[in-house]
């Protein structure tokens, strides 16, 4: 279980360790350099949980899905209440604008930054992504979902009435033709 300072440098360098958290993770890993840095970069990761970047995708996949069922507005992106970026969402831009990669790192730095990331839903209330738990995003969801199902249900309905609507203007329309079908040979006679 020996090592140099020369391995010790090397997890430093390449990790960013502490020579205290270096010397402990080749302690710990027998003298091994690679054990020693992947035992720094998994204790970091303990540390601090998930990093901006895993961070970010998540809110990101959380606002796609979130986008995708309709529910959302406008997406804010604040940095001590000041307004930063401000993106209207509707159905055509959502793809091609909303979630760009351009727009999905300005999310992504935005968190690592400090900024507040908003969500504004078609009934007005605003949400502050930040602050939303898993459990109040799942909240969100099963609302959206729900708001969606409702939305197709109506949209059925819509339809059926519609349907029940042609038929009846059609029938109408034959009825027409057939009195004036009828007048007319009435009048040759």
């Amino acid at each position: 279980m020996s090592f140099t300072i020369e391995n010790v440098d090397e997890v430093i360098q390449r990790t960013g360790a502490t020579y205290k958290e270096a010397k402990e993770a080749l302690e710990a890993a027998e003298g091994d350099v690679l054990e020693a840095i992947i035992k720094v970069e998994e204790g970091r990761k303990k540390k601090t949980g998930n990093t901006a970047k895993e961070k970010g995708n998540e809110v990101v996949d959380k606002l796609k899905e979130l986008v995708k069922k309709g529910n959302v507005t406008r997406i804010m992106l604040k940095k001590e209440d000041r307004l930063i970026l401000d993106i209207p969402v509707t159905a055509g831009a959502v793809g091609a604008i909303v979630f760009a990669p351009a727009t999905v790192a300005a999310i992504i730095v935005s968190l690592a930054t400090g900024c507040k990331i908003e969500i504004q839903k078609e009934s007005g209330e605003i949400i502050d992504v930040n602050d939303v738990t898993e459990e109040k995003m799942e909240k969100v969801i099963e609302m959206a979902e729900e708001f969606g199902e409702s939305a197709k249900e109506k949209a059925a309905e819509a339809k059926e009435k519609a349907s029940e609507a042609k038929e009846k203007a059609v029938e109408k329309a034959a009825e027409v033709k057939g009195k004036m079908t009828k007048k007319a040979e009435d009048e040759k006679e």
